[in-house]
């Protein structure tokens, strides 16, 4: 059967390479582009990456936003995944460059089913259908602006087919490339990652369970799933532990079950897979679907892309009528596909089922995420696989609906449409849903007159049908899910994130954070209610953003600066009892000199008073203001005082003292420190940036007393100091902050992030029960001013 259909396979890759094209075209010719995450978020971090490789640095710390962030940690910053050569081959990779990748991914994954219908001598007809579904339907294309997702999604794809031609073939070879495909899903951990792995995992145990024999079947299996776990360790292993001690460090250790249990698929969506915009996803018309503000429901958390389901008219079509309705969904050679769905679908639909609930308790990993309606990526391929084996049973004459079976596919169908006008009616959109309920009726019909001409040239080679019903799934796919507001906006939306962006506001700012060589100063900008595009622009274009836009932050520095995900809109940033107000301690103390804002600021920040910033630009998309109290990066403290940071964080309340000449350190219990009782005049110490760069800072000191060089960038325990180039502790200062201790006289600090070296280190502090940070410095000779200079007039934070 694999050589009769020789010829179809090769018009099944052709028809499948020709729909790709034009579903994607759009996006290639550069008239829209995918938008919201894919720009927001991963274009920043794929700029950055090209800048860091560009200028000569490591992209493995990023100290554009949240205080620095430990970059190979993060999942989500494309430094293990192949969009690097994207930043390694151009410095300013362009929108169209990374929207090709997308759907260059989602062209493997069409190609691995392609392939999976080919080894098991399916007709090539329906592996064409089961490959569009699976690339351009639901999740995969309606949340393509999720990369990190669309490339863990295409990875499983292409191991799934890898991992079952191993097994058939007891091949160390496949099984060992199954493992390379294995590590290109899970080296950014993430939810698709892990529902894919138990994916795969289950499909193990099933080839074990249908084969005849069972204990041979996993004797046989053994060589090739060790060559693949060798490879996915070889490759995976160690971005996988960096990422999980920088999740152990971070605000999301774990995910609560309610708030992950927010993410769940409403069961209404499942009325996309007939009707893909019953809910007014594609009009100009607001989306009235479930958690909208026309469908509240408050316990979820959904986007109106979330909830899209549809895979195209075809393999819905034969799902209901071979596989409901003639019994053919436990057929042997597709029972694991059809066991698949239904685990995936009692995982999407969260808390309506009750089945998450025990496999959040209970299934290693599930805890960690949110969104139990991300398995909707595997659950719409899957599906479109189920659907084209089935048309694969009609085109070779397995299965034929008799007349009274075709009446109840059409009763069926009806049936469900009129759900949906039901649904409809009763949140009052009757006539919304009515056009899409008729184009739903139209596509079907035509998709069962496509096939109807499909099964008279089935036959022989089935180029044929291959073309027709490939040539009518592009099409239908094109039309319900090409482009729309939530995957394609115009490319003018995202100037901001150009290197080359021509912006006032970002014009001014670069301008005025610019500092001359040897300054002690490298000060930050905060940037509130700009718009989805703005918080992470500081790593396109190289400046320092107090906050930024990413899910995952380190943990110490949400509690001091607020939980703030993104600041897209004013309304986001909350205040802490550490940062109650720009007029505070520690907005000062992170060289937060300019705040740009949509609205005038004491809008937002309550406690200001008059002259406490200075309105210095009114651009078209921000007032910016000025803190005139923003300390430098670099500081060098004579003194030091316990306190418990902790209590700091929780209360708000600092001791009293001056940072520019005290540093504070954590201690459990603080004592109340004894000055000498005879004041001495306060020597001076000069401190200079040397270098500023991703991974390595170095700071130029020169003073008549031993003190302590402050860096205000975030404390992470993967950071090395060298002083003069002897190693030395880098204490957490001030909550947040750095700190190194230097004698007297003139010395070079050097501070070097190591991920590999302080993972090491890390793990093994906690094999012996250590504690990563260093105790209490030694107390140093004390050295009074006879007058303090507070930061500010009036006690602040």
């Amino acid at each position: 059967m694999k050589l009769r259909y020789l010829g179809g396979y090769t018009a099944a890759f052709i028809a499948v390479g020709f729909g790709w094209l034009i579903f994607s075209w759009p996006w290639l010719s550069g008239d829209v582009t995918i938008p919201y995450d894919a720009k927001a978020h991963f274009q920043p971090q794929l700029q950055f990456l090209a800048n860091a490789l560009h200028t000569g640095q490591s992209p493995f710390w990023a100290p554009n936003v949240f205080g620095g962030s430990p970059q190979i940690a993060d999942p989500q910053s494309l430094i293990f995944s192949p969009a690097f050569l994207l930043a390694y081959l151009d410095p300013a990779p362009s929108f169209r460059q990374l929207d090709f990748y997308c759907f260059l991914l989602l062209g493997i994954a069409a190609f691995a089913v392609l392939m999976l219908f080919r080894d098991r001598g399916w007709h090539p007809a329906a592996a064409t259908v089961a490959a569009l579904g699976a690339a351009f339907g639901g999740s995969a294309i309606w949340r393509i602006q999720h990369i990190a997702q669309i490339e863990a999604f295409a990875f499983f794809m292409l191991c799934l087919w890898l991992l079952a031609r191993a097994l058939d073939r007891k091949s160390i070879l496949y099984g060992t490339l199954a493992g390379v495909a294995a590590s290109g899903m899970i080296i950014q951990p993430g939810q698709i990652a892990l529902i894919g792995a138990y994916v795969l995992l289950g499909y193990t145990v099933h080839h074990w369970i249908a084969s005849p024999r069972f204990w041979p079947a996993v004797r046989q299996s053994i060589l090739p799933l060790a060559g693949g776990t060798v490879a996915a360790t070889l490759i995976a292993a160690g971005p996988i532990l960096l990422a999980f001690l920088f999740v152990e460090h971070s605000n999301r250790p774990e995910i609560p079950f309610d708030e992950a249990a927010r993410g769940a698929l409403h069961p209404a969506s499942l009325l996309t897979t007939l009707i893909p915009d019953l809910f007014g996803v594609k009009t100009e018309e607001p989306y009235w679907g479930p958690a909208s503000i026309e469908w509240p429901a408050d316990w979820l958390a959904m986007t109106e892309n979330m909830g899209q389901l549809y895979i195209g008219a075809l393999p819905v079509l034969l799902l209901l009528g071979v596989g409901f309705l003639k019994g053919r969904i436990f057929a042997r050679e597709i029972r694991f596909f059809t066991l698949a769905i239904t685990g995936l679908l009692l995982y999407a639909l969260g808390r309506y089922t009750g089945a998450f609930t025990l496999l959040y308790y209970y299934l290693p990993g599930v805890d960690m995420f949110r969104r139990p309606a991300d398995a909707t990526y595997a659950l719409c391929a899957m599906t479109a696989i189920l659907g084209g084996y089935m048309l694969h049973r009609v085109l070779t004459g397995a299965d034929e609906l008799t007349r009274e079976q075709t009446k109840w596919l059409a009763v069926a169908v009806g049936g469900l449409c009129l759900t949906g006008l039901g649904v409809a009616a009763f949140h009052e959109h009757l006539l919304d849903a009515m056009e899409p309920v008729a184009l739903a009726l139209a596509v079907f019909a035509v998709a069962w007159g496509t096939l109807a001409f499909a099964r008279r040239h089935a036959a022989g080679q089935g180029a044929l049908a291959v073309l027709a019903l490939g040539g009518f799934m592009t099409a239908d796919l094109v039309i319900n899910n090409g482009p729309n507001r939530s995957t394609a906006l115009p490319p003018s939306t995202y100037d901001e994130l150009r290197v080359d962006s021509k912006n006032d506001t970002l014009a001014l700012l670069k301008e005025r954070l610019s500092q001359r060589p040897g300054s002690d100063r490298r000060d930050r900008v905060e940037m509130v209610g700009l718009g989805f595009e703005w918080p992470n622009t500081s790593l396109v274009h190289g400046f320092d953003h107090s906050l930024g836009y990413n899910p995952l932050r380190i943990a110490e520095f949400v509690e001091a600066m607020g939980d703030v995900e993104t600041t897209a809109e004013t309304y986001q940033r909350d205040f802490t009892r550490l940062f109650p107000s720009y007029r505070s301690t520690l907005a000062d103390m992170m060289g937060i000199r300019y705040i740009a804002i949509d609205e005038p600021i004491e809008h937002l920040d309550k406690q200001l008073k008059p002259g406490d910033l200075k309105l210095v630009a009114h651009t078209k998309d921000a007032y910016i203001y000025e803190n005139p109290r923003a300390l430098p990066r670099v500081l060098f403290a004579f003194d030091w005082q316990p306190a418990n940071f902790a209590q700091l964080k929780k209360d708000g309340r600092w001791p009293v003292f001056d940072p520019r000449r005290t540093v504070l350190f954590h201690a459990e219990r603080p004592q109340t420190v004894v000055l000498p009782p005879k004041p001495v005049s306060m020597p001076e110490a000069r401190t200079s940036l040397r270098s500023y760069r991703n991974t390595v800072v170095e700071i130029e000191v020169e003073t008549s007393a031993p003190g302590f060089v402050v860096l205000n960038d975030n404390w992470h325990p993967w950071w090395f100091a060298t002083v003069d180039g002897k190693p030395t502790d880098i204490y957490r200062a001030n909550v947040l902050f750095r700190a190194v201790q230097v004698p007297s006289g003139r010395h070079l600090v050097r501070f070097e992030f190591k991920p590999v070296e302080g993972a090491v280190r890390e793990v093994r502090a906690r094999l012996e029960g250590k504690s990563l940070e260093p105790g209490l410095p030694p107390r140093m000779p004390r050295i009074r001013p006879e007058a303090s200079l507070p930061v500010s007039p009036r006690p602040a934070g």
